[in-house]
């Protein structure tokens, strides 16, 4: 059974994967390979055991790209920084519901500070957690990887996961955003927008050796338009 959704399939691509080197270049490849977000995943070292980087990488990916910023807090305590990444240039951002007490407050900070409100689930998170703050924001991410680095293998039950939580959505807040991220490739893209996904994290099968970002993102776009 499809739980495909009638919201657009996106894919936003995420740089923590991508050369620092050349960060411009690689945010302007994915941009003309066709992406429709980018991507940040902020690391505090506390929350996930590894550390990324702050507002000053938001802004400095802000001058580069006129994409929407996607901005995926993997903190402790998010309410301390949603004014410097709101003013960095987020578009959206994303906390963890373990993450802070005051969940719902925290939503509406971000509400307030004008970006798109985004709750996120660890792989072993209840669904059910989602239940009263599903109303009030915009996305919803599923890790679909244990959180803290990139490249590694998808869990196979995420795509359950994914369709219970489009069921859930469906009914409290049927425009709402599905996000997935975590081990997303052209093998497995199709079962992930079947499942409901809409909203594609893609790091490592984007900004790699193999293929050109452009060629990458023609194949994970075809891949998850197979029915």
């Amino acid at each position: 059974m499809s739980f495909r959704t009638n919201l657009p399939t996106r894919l936003a691509p995420s740089i923590l994967t991508a050369n620092f080197g050349s960060l411009a270049e690689e945010i302007a490849a994915a941009e003309a390979g066709g992406a429709n977000l980018i991507h940040l995943d902020v690391m505090d070292g506390r929350f996930v055991p590894n550390i990324s980087f702050g507002p000053g990488i938001v802004a400095a990916v802000r001058t580069a790209t006129s994409l929407p910023l996607d901005v995926h807090l993997m903190i402790e305590e998010p309410e301390r920084y949603i004014g410097a990444f709101a003013e960095a240039g987020a578009t959206g951002i994303t906390v963890h519901v373990e993450a802070t007490r005051h969940l719902n407050r925290v939503v509406q900070q971000i509400v307030e500070s004008g970006c798109r409100a985004g709750i996120a689930l660890n792989p072993a998170s209840p669904i059910e957690s989602l239940r009263e703050i599903s109303p009030f924001v915009d996305l919803v991410l599923v890790m679909s990887v244990n959180p803290g680095y990139g490249g590694q293998q998808f869990i196979q039950t995420s795509t359950s996961k994914l369709r219970r939580v489009r069921k859930l959505l469906d009914e409290f807040n049927p425009t709402c955003d599905l996000e997935v991220d975590g081990g997303v490739d052209v093998h497995n893209i199709g079962d992930v927008v079947r499942s409901g996904a809409n909203v594609i994290v893609v790091g490592s099968a984007v900004f790699n050796d193999r293929r050109p970002v452009a060629e990458n993102l023609g194949r994970l776009r075809q891949a998850a338009a197979e029915r």
